[in-house]
């Protein structure tokens, strides 16, 4: 699937829009590794965003960030803030609920396998 990320770095006055491709099939049909996907994509289109140059595989931690699902014209996006920055993917059409518990489940198994607690912020 491929997808849309609007960036807004911190400091500039205007968006890009970078297209994002997961191996993954229609929104709908997702799991939680596919969310997982969705949201190194995103993190790494921030990355790019700010240095084209930055590898396309770059290592990323699914922490220290902020993101909420929002509605969006009868589907849904993901809007991370970052730091540098902010990010909204899609538009998604799978449930908002649905698509809010994966994620909170992605992020609770990423933090317990890297030692933390599971308290979600």
């Amino acid at each position: 699937m491929t997808f849309d990320v609007e960036v807004v770095l911190r400091g500039r006055d205007r968006a890009v829009s970078i297209p994002v491709a997961i191996a993954h099939g229609a929104p709908a049909a997702w799991d939680e590794a596919a969310v997982r996907d969705v949201l190194v994509e995103v993190l790494r289109a921030v990355g790019r965003a700010e240095n084209p140059a930055t590898p396309a595989d770059r290592p990323v931690v699914l922490r220290g960030f902020s993101w909420i699902v929002q509605p969006s014209d009868g589907q849904v996006v993901i809007a991370i803030e970052i730091p540098m920055g902010a990010a909204v993917a899609g538009p998604f059409a799978i449930d908002q609920a649905v698509l809010d518990g994966m994620i909170t489940r992605v992020l609770r198994e990423d933090r317990a396998a890297a030692g933390f607690g599971p308290t979600i912020h």
